[in-house]
């Protein structure tokens, strides 16, 4: 058994940072449509603090950016919080404008049309438009999170603004799953979509959507593999390229960083 070398006042320093984490979120939360500003008492009657306290909380979130001052004198979302509230609505935003897409694309391949995310450690699937007019209907589960071999985790390692980590993610695995899937990653940027096989019998065929801050999304098909061809010269393969430039457009982003067109 081994007994830990930390310090009590560096135990007490981690739950003073964690307690101040929750007060942050607390008062954050305060704010909604019927209470776009708040006041130093307000956030102490509230949140059952002294208004030294409170006021402290206010001035700290005020440097930091998260709050501003009002011209009432009390405060309102700062400048950061904004950012990162309009970074939230853009996540949104690719949802909502790939529905009708997805649509088209489903019937112009005749195959299940899947939408990802990048969630805490890979792609999450956000939206699925299944392909009902065939005998053979592949689903996934919207909320699924898609593991590294996946074409879309591809693409995201390939193209994701943070690539320090995702370098950490690919050490994770093992030597020879390591650097194959560092080569798929490298021919990822190098042609700009994926072929995969995401489940025994299932491919994916997947291609990065952009928007003005960079990767934002994967838009992918998947059919069964005696229909579906993982081939670069595949003719779904090109209406998904396609496709995910249209959306790309409409997001007003680049179809990659290095394609300027």
């Amino acid at each position: 058994m081994t007994r830990s070398t930390r310090s009590p006042d560096a135990e007490r320093g981690d739950q003073a940072d964690i307690q101040a984490v929750s007060r942050v979120s607390q008062i954050l939360s305060l704010f909604d449509p019927a209470t776009p500003e708040v006041t130093a008492n307000m956030v102490a009657e509230r949140l059952n603090l002294n208004r030294t306290t409170a006021y402290r909380y206010c001035t700290s979130l005020v440097a930091a950016g998260l709050l501003e001052r009002s011209a009432e004198g009390g405060y309102v979302p700062g400048g950061l919080l904004l950012q990162l509230g309009a970074f939230a609505i853009g996540r949104r935003r690719v949802v909502n404008l790939a529905s009708r897409h997805m649509r088209a694309l489903s019937r112009a391949t005749q195959t299940s049309v899947v939408l990802s995310l990048w969630g805490l450690t890979g792609p999450v699937v956000s939206r699925v438009e299944e392909n009902t007019s065939t005998i053979v209907v592949v689903s996934v589960r919207v909320g699924s999170h898609l593991p590294m071999d996946t074409a879309q985790c591809k693409i995201f390692l390939a193209y994701h603004t943070d690539q320090l980590a995702m370098e950490r993610l690919m050490a994770t695995l093992p030597g020879q799953a390591r650097d194959e899937l560092r080569a798929d990653v490298e021919r990822v940027r190098a042609v700009g979509y994926c072929s995969a096989m995401s489940t025994p019998g299932v491919v994916a065929v997947a291609a990065p959507v952009f928007d003005e801050y960079g990767i934002c999304a994967t838009l992918a098909i998947v059919g069964p593999d005696n229909t579906l061809s993982m081939s670069d010269d595949a003719p779904e393969l090109r209406v998904v390229v396609d496709t995910a430039r249209e959306l790309t457009t409409e997001l007003g982003g680049h179809h990659r960083p290095d394609d300027p067109a």
